[in-house]
């Protein structure tokens, strides 16, 4: 939850006094669910929570006509102290993205070698397609007008990390098309490892059993 820790105490120091939907909307509208994996209905649970831990202080809850009540935020002092130190956590260490194809593709060999072409091929496209939205983006009169520069920084940053990852795809997709090896020279796998052990275990046996045998006599 450290990210969206960060993100919630960073919105409503900057916001407040501010309800939890503005809170929720803003998030939506920098599409954090994508880049920072908050989910947009973990965020008013996310609130309450942070209340409970005393780091966001409820101002008020108003309620106009059938709408649902609405809890308005600010942070406190301890708010803001973890807020500051999950800022710089952020900002100096380093924690490697978890993405699920690094899993999938770990097992690349169990695949059929047309499939994980096809496989490939159509992951860049998908991640073009991204790239172009965030390019769109960028370069739209509303990001430029209303929002800070380094809003439009951070999508360069994602584009960057989208056409990396294309030309991977592309790059890796050629290689499995022109026959590229799975395995090294003299690569022996697991189940080969295993048959060769089992082999010599009965070996070992059979020769006890034979010189325990020869004793006897």
């Amino acid at each position: 939850m450290s990210a969206t820790r960060l993100m919630i105490l960073g919105l409503v120091q900057w916001m407040q006094p501010v309800h939890g939907y503005d809170v929720k909307r803003e998030l939506e509208s920098w599409e954090a669910d994508e880049w920072a994996s908050i989910a947009p209905g973990s965020i008013y649970h996310a609130l309450r929570k942070l209340a409970q831990e005393e780091l966001l202080e409820e101002v008020a809850t108003e309620q106009v006509g059938a709408r649902p009540a609405r809890t308005t935020y600010r942070i406190t002092p301890k708010g803001s102290r973890e807020f500051e130190e999950l800022l710089r956590r952020f900002w100096w260490q380093f924690s490697p993205p978890v993405d699920p194809f690094q899993a999938g593709f770990a097992f690349l060999p169990q695949l059929p070698r047309d499939e994980a072409v096809a496989a490939l091929r159509n992951r860049a496209r998908n991640l073009r397609a991204a790239a172009e939205v965030h390019r769109f983006a960028l370069a739209s009169h509303f990001t430029r007008q209303s929002k800070p520069t380094h809003v439009g920084w951070m999508f360069e940053r994602l584009i960057g990390q989208l056409e990396t990852d294309i030309a991977w795809c592309e790059r890796i997709a050629a290689r499995l098309e022109g026959g590229a090896q799975l395995f090294p020279e003299g690569f022996v796998s697991y189940q080969e490892e295993r048959a060769a052990a089992a082999v010599e275990k009965a070996a070992e046996k059979t020769v006890t059993a034979e010189g325990a045998a020869g004793d006897e006599q």
